[in-house]
């Protein structure tokens, strides 16, 4: 139970990141941070009960620089739904496609990779989308950090979707 995940959002109501409910109790216990949202559970001590947090919000501002997201053959995989952006396909075996071709001057970057199943990737070859005449369901793009907390870590409580921009 306090191996749950919880969400931590800045004094702003800007989502920091996630931490165990254990370390949630902690800093509402030192008087770092309030529950926005409960679970419906408490945890006892000996002699005070706590409500378990679902979302917490620190008390004072934190500035921290933007998070960058680690651009690896997984991640992006995560970000495309594991569906290929030509056939839309799920159940064929996938690989990462640059949407641009090395020889053609594409880098490994978020917005030029892309998920692509084996058949549509050997297709394609070593061309772009409109030398091979195909068509990409959507243009690859680079997560935002709130994206990464909703689609990489997953949404672990639904009271947390108003925060995340979810409803």
């Amino acid at each position: 139970m306090l191996e749950r995940r919880v969400l931590v959002l800045n004094q702003n109501y800007e989502p920091l990141g996630v931490c165990t409910a254990k370390r949630a109790i902690i800093l509402i216990f030192l008087g770092k941070a309030e529950i926005v949202e409960e679970d419906g559970r408490f945890v006892h001590s000996v002699s005070l009960v706590y409500p378990l947090p679902s979302v917490v919000r620190l008390i004072f501002f934190v500035s921290r620089p933007m998070r960058r997201i680690v651009l690896s053959r997984r991640n992006v995989l995560k970000r495309d739904g594991f569906r290929c952006q030509y056939c839309g396909s799920t159940s064929k075996p996938l690989t990462v496609d640059h949407v641009i071709p090395r020889r053609l001057g594409g880098k490994d970057i978020w917005e030029n990779l892309c998920c692509a199943c084996t058949d549509c990737n050997n297709r394609k070859g070593n061309r772009s989308p409109e030398e091979a005449g195909m068509k990409l369901l959507r243009p690859p793009t680079k997560p935002t950090f709130i994206t990464y907390i909703q689609n990489f870590i997953g949404v672990a409580d639904i009271k947390w979707k108003p925060y995340l921009f979810m409803d």
